[in-house]
Parts: structure tokens; C-alpha cells; sequence
């Protein structure tokens, strides 16, 4: 997305400024906050592993994974640390095993509605108050990028592709024997993973997926702020700006 930004003539400082802000947030908090989710639901359901390898944590440094960080950053989705999770400890393995990777990418879901939510407040308080144009723009667009990195993230997640999270949601779907079959040969699904990721630069398919999903759900999420950010508060808005 960084990449995106960066040729769009039409982009100032403040909007690369407030993305990467946006996106060292999101590495710094959102991505362990993902990592405890499943840690969390994993020592619920049984598995004491997360916290004996320290993964029980909010602390980002137990969680960072330098690649996937510099992923987040330039293509607006990337991934922490896996957190080890043992699913002989569950009742239902491979149930067991869709719960805690699905935790995850809720939490992504959870936090981007909270931030559309804050960005719609936002504007609304700026609108009544005539609050100062360029704090506006910094917390909108904040707020913006935040909610868009965390649809994408939990997007890409979701993908039925090991070892993503969705991966663990789909074999619980399966007969036991695909299910051990696949966990065997998840190593190599990563080289699928990389083809995907390499199509998407020239067919866009995850672009075109998350931006839909984006639309869809900040559409819903503006619906009761309709009413008081009319087209006139609107163009206030652009005009206080510029």
C-alpha cells in the first residue's frame, strides 16, 4: 500500500506521514494483539504452550516478525511470529485448532470497526466544533488506514492456504485423513502462498477482494452517520482542508 501511496501524485506528506504512523501501530499493537488472540484462545481451550513460550503477551517484541513487519508496511498486510499451539491438549483437535486461528483474524475485524467508527466520531466532532483543519485530516486518515490495514490483514489471514489462518478453519471442515494429510506437507503450501501473492501483481485478486470487503463494511458502518455528514458538511470538510 506504502508502494501505492508513494506513485500516487495525488498523495501530500501528511497522507504518507499518517500511514506510516498508521502502519508502525498497527506492527507495534494490532499485530500482537492478533498473536495474543490466538495465544489466549488456545490456553482457554486447553493448550498451555503459548504461555510457556512467552507468546501470552501483549509485549510487540515477543511477537514481531521483521519481515512480515516491512510486508505490513509497503503492501498493507503482513503477519508476527507464529504462536505454537499444540492441539493434542484439545478436546477436538482440529476444532480446537479452527477456534484459535480464527481468534486472530477477528480481532483484525474488531479493531477495524472500532477505527471506522472513531473516524466517522471524528469528523462529526470536527464538523460541529470547527476544529483545527489539519488534526482532522491526520486523525481521519489515520483512523482510515487503520481500519483498511486490519480488513487486510484479517483478509489475507483467511485464506484457506497453510500456514495462514484460514488453513486451520477449512481442514476442521475435512475427514480426518486430508486433514493429517495436509498438515504434513504445510511447508510447501507456502510456495503456493508466494505464487498467490506474485499472480496479485498482475490480476489484483486480493486487492479486488479486500477492497469489496472494505466497501461493504464501511458502508454499514456509516449508515447511522449519514444523516449528520451531509453532502454540505462534506464539502466544508474539503474546503476547511484546503
Amino acid at each position: 500500500m506504502l508502494l501505492n501511496i508513494l506513485t500516487n501524485g495525488n498523495m501530500s506528506w501528511l497522507d504518507i506521514i499518517t500511514y506510516i504512523i498508521s502502519s508502525l501501530f498497527v506492527i507495534f499493537l494490532i499485530l500482537p494483539i492478533h498473536e495474543f488472540a490466538h495465544a489466549f484462545t488456545a490456553s482457554k481451550l486447553g493448550d498451555p504452550t503459548a504461555r510457556f513460550s512467552g507468546r501470552l503477551s501483549l509485549n510487540p517484541m515477543s511477537h514481531i516478525d521483521p519481515i512480515g513487519a516491512v510486508c505490513t508496511i509497503f503492501f498493507g498486510f503482513g503477519w508476527a511470529k507464529p504462536v505454537p499451539v499444540n492441539s493434542r491438549y484439545f478436546k477436538n483437535p482440529k476444532v480446537g485448532m479452527a477456534i484459535t486461528a480464527i481468534a486472530g483474524p477477528v480481532s483484525n475485524l474488531l479493531i477495524a470497526i472500532i477505527a471506522i467508527l472513531l473516524g466517522n466520531v471524528t469528523t462529526v466532532i470536527f464538523y460541529e466544533y470547527q476544529l483545527n483543519a489539519t488534526v482532522w485530516y491526520f486523525l481521519f486518515y489515520f483512523f482510515f488506514f487503520l481500519s483498511t490495514i486490519n480488513i487486510s490483514l484479517a483478509v489475507f489471514n483467511l485464506i484457506p492456504v497453510p500456514p495462514l489462518d484460514g488453513s486451520r478453519v477449512l481442514t476442521a471442515l475435512l475427514p480426518n485423513r486430508i486433514y493429517y494429510n495436509l498438515m504434513r506437507y504445510e511447508r510447501y503450501f507456502f510456495v503456493i502462498l508466494l505464487a498467490l501473492l506474485l499472480l496479485d501483481n498482475k490480476t489484483n485478486w486480493m486487492g479486488f477482494l479486500i477492497n469489496n470487503i472494505d466497501d461493504g463494511i464501511r458502508s454499514l458502518l456509516n449508515l447511522p452517520f449519514n444523516n449528520l455528514i451531509n453532502k454540505e458538511n462534506a464539502l466544508y470538510l474539503v474546503y476547511a482542508f484546503s
